[in-house]
């Protein structure tokens, strides 16, 4: 039986859903980002039950298509900006199509749709973060995280960065503004 997580985003979540599961005597084979494969199906009153302790940490047993395939966008595009390897002339529409078997027009209107977002505002909010995290770990330079998140220029990243956050980077870094959690952007 294959269940759907939401807020399920990072290798933390992957193991507290894990635990969770075990707890609940509900064997899972595989646990991964957003999904969880149980070995046996669960009761209605198991479901139940599992869903009350999923959101008691967080987490939300979706049981609607349209929520699940959002889920699965999201998941998709957080992986991607957190693997900090993104080509320059990375298409969206491209990856999303070919990682889904769906037109991208479809995604495109459901996502809107259910997060009132468009799947581009959400993966510029992910690759923000995600700079926010290097500039706070002062892991990489400017120059190095324009490359690596796929951006044309330092001042093409700069400037979405001041547009999303109201700070230029160098700004940010020196007010040590927080960064949010990824399941929260």
């Amino acid at each position: 039986m294959k269940l759907s997580i939401k807020n399920m985003v990072c290798n933390r979540c992957v193991t507290a859903v894990r635990l969770l599961l075990e707890e609940l005597k509900m064997p899972a084979g595989v646990v991964t980002i957003g999904e969880a494969v149980l070995l046996k199906n669960a009761t209605a009153a198991q479901l139940k039950q599992l869903n009350v302790r999923l959101k008691q940490i967080g987490f939300e047993l979706l049981d609607n298509q349209k929520h699940q395939q959002v889920e699965k966008i999201k998941n998709l595009l957080i992986e991607k900006v957190q693997s900090g390897e993104i080509e320059e002339h990375f298409s969206l529409s491209e990856f999303l199509s070919k990682a889904l078997h769906k037109e991208y027009n479809y995604l495109s209107r459901l996502f809107s749709a259910v997060e009132s977002v468009t799947i581009e505002q959400f993966f510029i909010l992910q690759k923000i973060e995600k700079v926010k995290e290097w500039l706070v770990y002062d892991e990489l330079n400017l120059s190095e995280i324009s490359y690596r998140l796929g951006y044309s220029s330092v001042a093409h990243l700069s400037a979405q960065f001041k547009k999303v956050t109201g700070f230029s980077p160098s700004a940010f870094k020196k007010t040590g503004t927080h960064r949010k959690s990824i399941d929260d952007v």
